[in-house]
């Protein structure tokens, strides 16, 4: 692929209702879309999911701005064969795995386009079907909870997650079981607890969950293993995976029985493929793809990624009502009957970008030419 440049737009969207985790509370949610322009006049585009404070990861809208800039476009060349090389390319590059991504996603869109094929089809998609859940936030009550759980599956959501932090736990939990007994339900900390909260986590089990996803430190590995030797719910990975080195060591020391892939997490598509490979294909061990708070955009990726036939649970990628009252794609992202999102035949990620809409969300934008030396 001949890449003419880079466009870079930082956007700003309001979310219908805000948005609560352990770590903080998002009603207008940063991101920067990245189109990649080649020389004939194709594009193709990808998103980096930096929020606008080092919160889920150290990196934030900002740095990702500065890292794409400052490096990524001088270390790309102009000529890439594939985006499959893009991270060998950024290797000296330590960490900002979401500028990476944001670079490299567009570049596999552009790829997908210009080969007249869906993005899922692409990268090894076996299932158009993607079965998906529902994120929900920390609630005011649990009152609350259970009516915006109630809605939710009125809408037709067939899985549902909350997120939980100490003092919100056991509880809404407890609630959430006796009210919905029978629909799927699983639990994010999103690291919030210490392992002296294990006694307390381990209660969980009475609640048959699917998963119990990262309660302890975001880079650990050893005390995920502890835990997953005390309870027969199985321990999801999130913040631990931003690797394929760290699944495997996941794996030899019992870390979790599941992973949740997200591409901006993880740098990309092509370590996304590395990590559902080894997990699924090689370990037998379950995925499925992650959310986080994306347009239609990284949405599109996400779909392409929850085709893959490794992804056994629901995946976090709702509608795009769910958090945007106007999204700024064309034929935004709908839930169809049986809780599910189609991937799309369309060559791509299956979406156009809609400028009138872009361009009221967008506070700045620049174009860069790449500048590394092809290999």
């Amino acid at each position: 692929m001949e890449v003419a440049r880079l466009e870079v737009f930082e956007v700003w969207m309001p979310l219908v209702s805000e948005f609560r985790t352990s770590f903080g509370s998002t009603r207008l949610r940063p991101a920067l879309l990245v189109r990649a322009v080649e020389r004939g006049g194709e594009e193709g585009w990808g998103e980096v999911v930096a929020g606008e404070g080092p919160w889920y990861s150290s990196e934030t809208v900002w740095t990702a701005w500065h890292v794409i800039e400052d490096y990524i476009a001088r270390l790309l060349p102009s000529n890439i064969e594939s985006p499959e090389l893009v991270g060998e390319r950024l290797s000296r590059i330590r960490g900002h795995n979401m500028a990476k991504a944001g670079v490299e996603m567009a570049l596999w869109d552009l790829k997908a386009r210009m080969e007249s094929k869906p993005l899922w089809s692409l990268i090894g998609g076996v299932k158009r079907d993607v079965i998906v859940g529902v994120s929900v936030g920390i609630q005011p009550s649990i009152d609350i909870l259970v009516k915006t759980v109630s809605r939710y599956l009125e809408e037709g959501y067939g899985r549902i997650k909350i997120k939980i932090e100490p003092g919100w736990d056991i509880e809404p939990v407890e609630r959430l079981r006796r009210e919905f007994p029978d629909v799927p339900l699983q639990v994010d900390a999103n690291a919030a607890y210490t392992f002296l909260d294990a006694p307390r986590l381990s209660r969980l089990d009475e609640y048959s969950l699917l998963m119990i996803e990262q309660p302890f430190h975001h880079e650990d590995l050893l005390e995920h293993a502890y835990f997953q030797s005390m309870v027969r719910t199985p321990v999801c990975l999130d913040e631990s995976v931003r690797s394929v080195r760290d699944a495997v060591a996941a794996l030899r020391l019992g870390s979790a029985r599941i992973i949740n892939i997200k591409p901006g997490r993880v740098g990309g598509l092509a370590s996304s493929l590395e990590i559902h490979d080894f997990w699924s294909l090689k370990a037998h061990l379950p995925v499925w793809i992650g959310g986080m708070l994306e347009t239609g955009v990284g949405r599109g990726h996400l779909v392409a990624l929850g085709t893959l036939p490794g992804v056994r649970y629901p995946s976090d990628i709702s509608a795009s009502s769910r958090y945007y009252a106007e999204d700024i794609v064309d034929a935004p992202w709908e839930l169809e009957p049986g809780s599910v999102i189609r991937a799309r035949n369309r060559p791509g990620i299956g979406v156009e970008v809609n400028w009138e809409r872009l361009r009221k969300y967008v506070r700045r934008s620049r174009s860069f030419t790449l500048q590394g030396k092809a290999s």
